[in-house]
């Protein structure tokens, strides 16, 4: 149960926000600058590489390392492979994980570590083995900490991680994982890095860019600005009760995707399942005419209203990068969705660089995820 009267009281939002999450989203472009500004003071940007990596390897405790792995895949076109070294452990905490090279990594890999808390041994151990077997090594994390002095022992280079004054607040009982623009702190000097081995273009320009478009979703989706006109409260408003399908066509929609599945449940407590079109519409389509189908379940009138909680149902939302083309399938999605009267949300990003689509899409995503776990929570 939503309560769409929150979404519109900037103050009562203010209050319930007491992990300071709309902060953390609004801030995101603050943290590009300062992360672009901790790349360059470290070197990155006066790198001159000999050539391109054969595989880039990322690793990283949280979900915010699966999704550098992604979004670097994505904004690479398939220019490098990109593989990330899922851990494994008892436990998902800190000292219970450990992190394993492939056996087949070498000299010619390029290993990346985001990592927002640089105090895990495994990660420490991580480093030494890829200096066994010859692999460049970078890593962003918190200045000081085991895995910063790890990697200055195997000749790598470490970023220190942008950081705010209130990231401490995630470290409380009951917090999200992560700040939401941690990721930007972790991707940003990944970027300038990449831009300068030749994966994709991140030029200290493009990343000034990605900034300023960051701080224009964040006036457009801030918490002063009303629901008519704010697209992340809309898709928060219209994803209330429902199971999003989150449906992608492209590279980089397909990441943020995924992306925003990852945190409806991380930040908002809510399930959803992302997949890429055309293949979506087959493993997806039986959730359209299923038990979660729009007009299954109808309401019941002995259905006790209190003890009972609304039930789910499908709700389709289709990300795209680009208009659709001839070759798209979003045309085709959008009328198999209204052949089962399945209601659909689309986002698709202004013109701009792929970085720059990418960060419009992530940005508004995040905000609407996090406005649905604050209204959701007060409302329930």
């Amino acid at each position: 149960m939503l309560d769409e009267s929150l979404l519109d009281a900037p103050e009562a939002l203010a209050g319930a926000d007491r992990h300071g999450l709309l902060r953390g989203v609004a801030e995101s472009g603050a943290r590009v600058r300062t992360a672009a500004r901790n790349a360059a003071e470290s070197g990155i940007t006066d790198l001159r590489p000999d050539g391109r990596p054969r595989t880039v390897l990322v690793a990283g405790p949280g979900p915010a390392a699966a999704c550098v792995a992604d979004l670097f895949g994505a904004l690479g076109g398939g220019s490098c492979p990109v593989t990330l070294i899922r851990p494994t452990g008892v436990a998902a905490r800190t000292g219970a994980l450990r992190w394993t090279l492939p056996g087949w990594s070498g000299p010619l890999d390029l290993l990346l570590i985001a990592a927002p808390d640089g105090t895990d041994p495994a990660l420490a151990q991580l480093v030494e083995q890829a200096y066994r077997r010859g692999c460049s090594i970078v890593a962003v994390s918190p200045a000081g900490g085991p895995l910063a002095d790890a990697v200055v022992q195997a000749r790598g280079l470490t970023v220190p991680l942008a950081t705010t004054p209130y990231d401490a607040e995630f470290d409380g009982e009951g917090a999200p994982p992560a700040a939401p623009g941690t990721l930007w702190s972790l991707l940003t000097p990944l970027l300038a890095l990449a831009d300068r081995i030749g994966l994709l273009s991140a030029t200290p320009e493009a990343l000034a860019q990605l900034a300023d478009r960051l701080d224009q979703v964040a006036e457009r989706c801030g918490p002063a600005v009303g629901t008519y006109s704010n697209p992340a409260k809309t898709l928060a408003a219209e994803l209330a009760d429902a199971l999003p399908l989150i449906w992608t066509e492209g590279l980089v929609a397909g990441a943020v995707g995924r992306h925003f599945a990852t945190v409806l449940a991380g930040l908002a407590g809510r399930p959803a399942l992302a997949g890429e079109l055309p293949e979506t519409m087959t493993t997806h389509g039986a959730l359209l005419a299923g038990p979660f189908a729009a007009g299954a379940d109808p309401d019941d009138f002995f259905r006790d209203r209190v003890e009972q909680p609304t039930a789910l149902h499908a709700r389709v939302v289709l990300l795209r990068e680009e208009p659709p083309g001839p070759l798209s399938a979003a045309p085709a999605a959008r009328d198999l969705v209204l052949e089962h009267d399945t209601p659909v949300s689309e986002l698709e990003p202004d013109d701009g660089s792929d970085l720059e689509k990418a960060a419009e899409l992530l940005a508004v995503t995040d905000f609407a995820a996090v406005y649905l776990g604050l209204a959701g929570t007060k409302g329930s």
